[in-house]
């Protein structure tokens, strides 16, 4: 893909086009569900800006899994801009292999965290804060997501899959990386009166 000019007047009306040509509202839920995932990765872009100027020992390998999931969420966004009819072959698209390479990334980050025993608060170092900002995001796309998937039900469940195990996998790093700073808050719930 080439962009020679950023800006178009296309959409000074609030139309937008899909992948194919179609035009739509920037309202609708396909372009809802791939805008969150937009903002999504912006956020990880965030945690990656904060983990460079961290003191993680492992800022390197952690880098390395967010770049690999951004690349991931442009092609999930271009699959979620992309109306079924309008799909070609060889299309790159989240698959099975990259909810399993999420899954594997988080047994061997949570193989090194102490069980919880409570919810945690969100904050922490700014990575952990970013990251549990994607968490949050993350479920958000979800739901837009399973709106698409009602209204367009030739939608396949690879998009969810993905995101369920995204925002996990986001919880667990946000967590792994706190460990440097041993540092992680609980909550702690009120109690009722006696």
């Amino acid at each position: 893909m080439r962009i020679t000019k950023v800006y178009t007047r296309s959409g000074d009306q609030g139309m937008t086009g899909l992948v194919g040509g179609e035009r739509v509202k920037k309202s609708h839920v396909r372009i809802e569900s791939y805008g969150d995932v937009d903002e999504m990765n912006s956020s990880v872009g965030l945690v990656r800006c904060f983990l460079r100027e961290s003191a993680d020992p492992e800022r390197e390998r952690i880098d390395s899994m967010l770049k690999k999931v951004q690349n991931d969420l442009f092609n999930l966004g271009a699959d979620l801009a992309t109306p079924p009819d309008r799909r070609w072959e060889g299309m790159v698209r989240t698959d099975e292999g990259d909810v399993t390479l999420l899954e594997n990334w988080m047994d061997e980050l949570n193989a090194e965290l102490p069980p919880l025993t409570e919810f945690i608060l969100p904050g922490g170092a700014p990575v952990s804060a970013f990251l549990h900002q994607a968490r949050t995001q993350c479920r958000r796309c979800e739901r837009r997501v399973i709106v698409l998937m009602d209204e367009e039900p030739s939608i396949e469940d690879n998009a969810m899959k993905y995101l369920n195990r995204l925002s996990d996998f986001f919880f667990v790093l946000g967590r792994y990386t706190e460990r440097v700073r041993d540092a992680e808050e609980l909550w702690v719930p009120k109690k009722g009166e006696s």
